[in-house]
Parts: structure tokens; sequence; C-alpha cells
């Protein structure tokens, strides 16, 4: 369990990173070349798209923050947790649950991602 909370640190700063550069050598060690990634709003293949997403995403919600929203549940190569994102922790905008899934080199090939909370327009 260990190395999925280690995992999940790194995800969840890899999202809250805004230096491009520093966010793209953290997306290179941690996520697999042909990663994948499918919430309800996106669907992405590769290291360059998740960047931009990640990207796309920051600029849309400017200022906030992910953090770790609830006890992470691992076994095998998967993991499941809920994260939440705003500027307080304990009222997030937005909160989330994904599932990630370690490829042979323990980097994450994969991720399901679901939508529980979304501000309304």
């Amino acid at each position: 369990m260990s190395n999925f909370d280690s995992v999940l640190d790194r995800y969840l700063a890899v999202w809250n990173e805004t230096d491009a550069d520093v966010r793209r050598k953290a997306i290179d060690d941690l996520f697999a070349a042909d990663v994948r990634y499918v919430d309800p709003l996106a669907a992405v293949t590769g290291r360059d798209a998740l960047d931009g997403l990640i990207g796309a995403v920051q600029q849309q919600f400017p200022g906030l923050r992910f953090t770790p929203g609830g006890t992470l549940d691992a076994h095998h190569d998967q993991a499941r947790f809920t994260w939440n994102l705003g500027t307080d922790p304990q009222a997030p905008l937005v909160v989330g649950f994904d599932v990630a899934e370690l490829d042979e080199d323990g980097r994450i090939r994969q991720v399901l991602g679901f939508l529980d909370k979304v501000p309304v327009a």
C-alpha cells in the first residue's frame, strides 16, 4: 500500500504543478508513454495529450489545488481514491474518484475518472 501512497502523492502533485517544464518531467517519470486517461469530460492517450489536458484544467480552474479526499484502496496493480479540487479541502468545488492502474515498471498506464461533485453553471 505504501507504494500506492507515493504514487497518489506524485499523481496529485502532477495535477498541481503549474511550471510546464517541471510538470512534463514529472509526467514522464510517473506515467507510461501510452498512458490512457478517461473521465466524463476528456479522453486522452499518451503523455503529450495528458500534459495538455492538465494544462487546460489548470487554466479552467486557476489557483485551485487537488488534495486527497479520503482513504486510498489498492490491490495488485490498481488503486482507487477520491480527490478534491478547491482552495479549501473541507469545502471543495469539485470532488472526483479515480481508478489508476500501474504497468510492470510501476508507472501509471491508465486512469479512469469519475466526477462526484461539479459546480453548477
